[in-house]
């Protein structure tokens, strides 16, 4: 399209001038590029549609290097000893020795750790998002039912096609962009193996299960010849160095429109083993729902450019939390978000 070319040149050239160019993202230039892809041939749609997304992240790098260009740097000498009077004690410090980790951190540490030993590298996710990663990029198309399964929490600011941001509600919203930072590993030879640990929110009511701020752990992996029984060893694999002992696991038909075919993956208690009919934490079943996962979609691997007949994948999606609990036998979600000390020094 010539017009793409068109509005890149009228636009890089307002960044440059401008004294507020993130301004210049929200024009209507960019507006009627992304109206003007449904009406296009198919064929045509997701050359346009990948065509104008990189035009708009060339404009966010020609914004962000600009506006380093208006930040003005106070070079003002900063004198250390102002605060402090030299005749005066020195003010009384909290000491070190009674500091903790938090056992989220050290948790998320140790996931990390194990996915690392697997050959997993790790991401970040982000506390602010588009729709586009949070719902289109995973298969939830515009007026997808499923989005109303999130609660998600949206911002009153809009992206620059008017769509609200969004409050991450799983870190799934990393997969398209890990997926397509890593693509060149196939080219390799080798696979895309990456976990993204961080924190997620949801609308949710506060109870002993549920939070409205927690974290979960991310993982995507693709490669020639994937199947379920490689996702099914991989987290066995994971949870049995986790706690640390031998664990059956069992897999059930579930629905996710990011995995064709989706599970839910359960693990026999690692308390009571299936043999306590009052154990709290199993309620007595001997199996623990605890990971969403599945193949990956088609279309979430072609909307990050991957031919899903050469390279399928697997992803899955497991709460840090729960994993903490479960492990440490805490009765109470809200605990970790609550400051409480008689809680934290228990670690």
């Amino acid at each position: 399209m010539e017009r793409i070319g068109e509005v890149q040149t009228k636009l890089l050239s307002e960044i440059a001038a401008s004294d507020a160019p993130r301004s210049v993202l929200r024009s209507n230039e960019l507006r009627e590029l992304y109206a003007i892809i449904p009406t296009l041939p198919v064929e045509e749609r997701s050359g346009a549609g990948k065509a104008i997304n990189e035009l708009k992240q060339a404009l966010e790098q020609a914004v962000v290097s600009r506006e380093a260009e208006l930040v003005v740097i106070d070079q003002t000498p900063i004198d250390v000893t102002a605060p402090m009077d030299v005749n005066a004690e020195l003010p009384a410090l909290l000491p070190t020795e009674q500091g903790t980790i938090h056992p989220l951190m050290r948790e998320i540490e140790r996931v990390v750790e194990i996915f690392g030993r697997m050959g997993f590298v790790a991401e970040e996710s982000r506390e602010i998002d588009d729709q586009f990663h949070m719902f289109e990029s995973l298969n939830f198309p515009k007026g997808h039912p499923a989005r109303d399964d999130y609660d998600t929490f949206m911002t009153e600011e809009t992206d620059v096609d008017g769509e609200r941001l969004i409050a991450p509600a799983h870190t799934s919203n990393m997969q398209n962009r890990v997926i397509k930072k890593y693509r060149e590993n196939l080219d390799r030879g080798e696979a895309i193996a990456a976990i993204v640990p961080d924190r997620v929110f949801r609308n949710e009511d506060l109870d002993a299960r549920h939070e409205h701020t927690f974290y979960q752990v991310e993982g995507v992996y693709i490669a020639r010849g994937v199947n379920v029984g490689n996702l099914i060893a991989t987290l066995q694999a994971f949870l049995q160095e986790y706690y640390g002992k031998q664990l059956d696991v069992r897999v059930n038909p579930f629905y996710f429109p990011f995995t064709e075919p989706s599970f839910e993956f359960a693990l026999s208690c690692p308390f009571c083993e299936g043999k306590d009919e009052n154990c709290k934490v199993c309620s007595g079943e001997g199996w623990i729902e605890l990971i969403g996962c599945g193949l990956i979609h088609p279309n979430v691997l072609r909307a990050a450019d991957i031919d899903p007949r050469e390279y399928p994948g697997f992803a899955f999606s497991c709460g840090i939390d729960r994993l903490v609990m479960m492990k440490e036998a805490i009765e109470d979600v809200r605990h970790f978000e609550s400051g409480k000390l008689d809680f934290l020094r228990q670690f």
